[in-house]
């Protein structure tokens, strides 16, 4: 398993742990990821960079995140069904639009809380 694995799928369990109505207005306990693509996708490009990526859904823009060309979607539990990547490039603005600075601040700060636990 690559370095990347490793951390995406640390960091897939951390957002699991971290998103709550405080990441999203849209949150369930019954579906955590919902409403989360958006400020997900930020977080995720703060700690590994590469590129937010965006499909067209019938709930509208999905964001997600390419990292040394393989694609990451933490938020895909969010729908019953598969989704059909476009992959098109998308911005940190249109990301944030999906979201709000205390949205983004909350889960940023949770995130990195447990990111610097786990790398020390």
């Amino acid at each position: 398993m690559s370095v990347l694995q490793i951390q995406t799928e640390r960091l897939k369990t951390m957002f699991f742990q971290s998103w709550s109505i405080q990441s999203s207005s849209l949150w369930t306990p019954e579906n955590p990821a919902k409403g989360q693509c958006g400020v997900t996708s930020l977080v995720v490009h703060d700690l590994l960079g590469g590129e937010i990526r965006k499909t067209m859904l019938k709930e509208g823009w999905h964001f997600y995140n390419l990292i040394d060309g393989q694609r990451f979607d933490f938020t895909e539990s969010q729908f019953a069904a598969p989704i059909t990547y476009m992959d098109l490039p998308a911005t940190r603005e249109e990301a944030f639009a999906d979201t709000n600075a205390q949205q983004y601040t909350f889960l940023k700060k949770r995130i990195l809380d447990q990111w610097c636990d786990a790398n020390h």
